[in-house]
This record gives C-alpha cells, sequence and structure tokens, in this order.
C-alpha cells in the first residue's frame, strides 16, 4: 500500500553518491512521512552534536597515543560553560587566566617550536572525538622523519579557531595547526576542520589562516587531509607565510606527476 501512495523519484539512483538529500519522492504535494522523520533525526543529531561537551580527560589518551610525546595539556577557554560560549564567540577566541599561566611556563618561549597542535571542540565535540585522533596519528607518521621541534599538544575546552594564536604564541611556535569541529550540517554532524596559521599571535584575522574542511570518514578522509596539510606546512614554514599568500596546490602537483597539464581546458 506505501508503495501505491508514494511513487518512487526517477532521481533515486542518484542519492547513491550523496548524503544530501535529494531525490526524496513525495506523497501527493508532502514528503513521504519516512523523509521527514530522517529529517527530523538529523536535526537531532545536528543539535546534540553543537551542545555536546568536550570530555577532555577521556579524549587525552587516546590522543596521546597518536601524537607521541608530553602528556597534552588541557586548556580552558575564557567562556566559562556552553551557554556563554554560544552566546559569546570572543571569549572562546581567549583563553582564561589558568591556561595562560599554565602555557607561559615551563612550556613557553620564542622560537622553542616550530609547531603547535590544538584540539579544540568548536561547534562539535562530536567531529575531534572521532576524527582527531585518527588524523593525528597520519600526520605524525608523515612528519616523524623530519626536522620538527613540535610544542606538547593543547586541548582547548570551549575553544573557537582563534583561540589557537594565543596557544602558538604563548608557546612560542613558529606555527600553529587547530583542529576543531565544524559548525554541523543536517548530514554531517562530526565534520572537523584544520586550520593553520604562521607566526600565531593574538589579533590575526582569518586572511592569514589556510583552512582544510570536512574531514570525516563520509568527507574528506584523514590520510588525504594529512597529505593536504603536510604540504602546507612545509610550505608555509619554507615560505614563512600563511593565508591567503599561500595555496593548496597538492593536485596541480599530483596531475603534473601523472604526466597531465593540469589545465581544466585542454
Amino acid at each position: 500500500m506505501a508503495d501505491s501512495i508514494t511513487p518512487s523519484d526517477p532521481w533515486q539512483a542518484l542519492r547513491r553518491f550523496t548524503a544530501a538529500r535529494i531525490a526524496l519522492g513525495h506523497t501527493g504535494i508532502s514528503q513521504p512521512t519516512s523523509a521527514q522523520l530522517d529529517f527530523q533525526l538529523a536535526h537531532a543529531r545536528a543539535r546534540d552534536a553543537v551542545h555536546q561537551a568536550l570530555d577532555a580527560a577521556s579524549l587525552a589518551p587516546s590522543l596521546a597515543a597518536a601524537w607521541p610525546g608530553s602528556p597534552p595539556l588541557l586548556l580552558h577557554s575564557a567562556a566559562e560553560n556552553r551557554n556563554v560560549y554560544l552566546q559569546r564567540p570572543d571569549l572562546g577566541r581567549r583563553l582564561d587566566a589558568p591556561s595562560r599561566a599554565l602555557l607561559a611556563a615551563p612550556h613557553g618561549g620564542e622560537g622553542r617550536h616550530d609547531l603547535a597542535i590544538v584540539v579544540a571542540d568548536g561547534l562539535s565535540a562530536l567531529a575531534v572525538a572521532r576524527n582527531a585522533p585518527p588524523f593525528l596519528q597520519a600526520l605524525h607518521a608523515r612528519l616523524a622523519a623530519e626536522a620538527w621541534t613540535p610544542a606538547p599538544l593543547s586541548i582547548v575546552e570551549q575553544g573557537r579557531v582563534a583561540v589557537g594564536d594565543e596557544v602558538g604564541e604563548l608557546l612560542g611556535a613558529q606555527l600553529v595547526v587547530v583542529l576543531i569541529g565544524e559548525r554541523p550540517g543536517l548530514s554531517s554532524p562530526d565534520s572537523m576542520g584544520l586550520y593553520l596559521t604562521w607566526a600565531p599571535r593574538v589579533g590575526l584575522t582569518d586572511e592569514r589562516r589556510n583552512c582544510i574542511s570536512n574531514v570525516r570518514p563520509a568527507g574528506l578522509g584523514v590520510e588525504e587531509a594529512a597529505d593536504k596539510l603536510h604540504y602546507l606546512l612545509a610550505q608555509a614554514r619554507a615560505r614563512r607565510l600563511s593565508g591567503v599568500g599561500l595555496k593548496d596546490e597538492t593536485d596541480e602537483a599530483a596531475t603534473l606527476a601523472q604526466g597531465g597539464t593540469g589545465a581544466f581546458l585542454l
């Protein structure tokens, strides 16, 4: 009976190529009940991801295993809780006083580290809990044989992207990379973003950063994301810049390596 009142959508075959809500079908002029229920479930998962607290203490051991070295530093932004964090983005961009004191000594010092890694909950703690450990493991494998002096890994609760600037500045790092949960979509509550900044310091704006987005199993895989970030890290250190002056040219390099021209029209 259900088949007789819910005609199949001619685009149905295309759904295997995307998680987007296409070819949902219809019953009369309305969506089928199943599509409406799926939408409500996805919306609830997105809301849960925004409000879910980051369990930093539980996450720290898996991050430490993926990124060997000093134990992770547990930090907190100036936003004292989730409600404040969501209403005051400015507080999520700065550390609280105890966290600043923790970084000032003995970990900090001008030029002491090449690279600082910051893991922050952002708008989806779920995203970093799922994706940060395997991504860090993949990145560490690429950097281990190179001459990098990393700072201790930092975990920031109630943190936004720009909080990495203060962490990097206090640690005296040349580069900072922030792994952060992105704003959840209706089909992607677990999407993680990567933000790279050369010479981090408080007050920088977004044109100074490079971003790699949508790192998750159904999006950009951790191995490919690690390749892209590895390339950007090497270029940023060699050219001493990041942001609009630094482009991700990994796709062009791969095309040339395969004998292609890299030109769309040729």
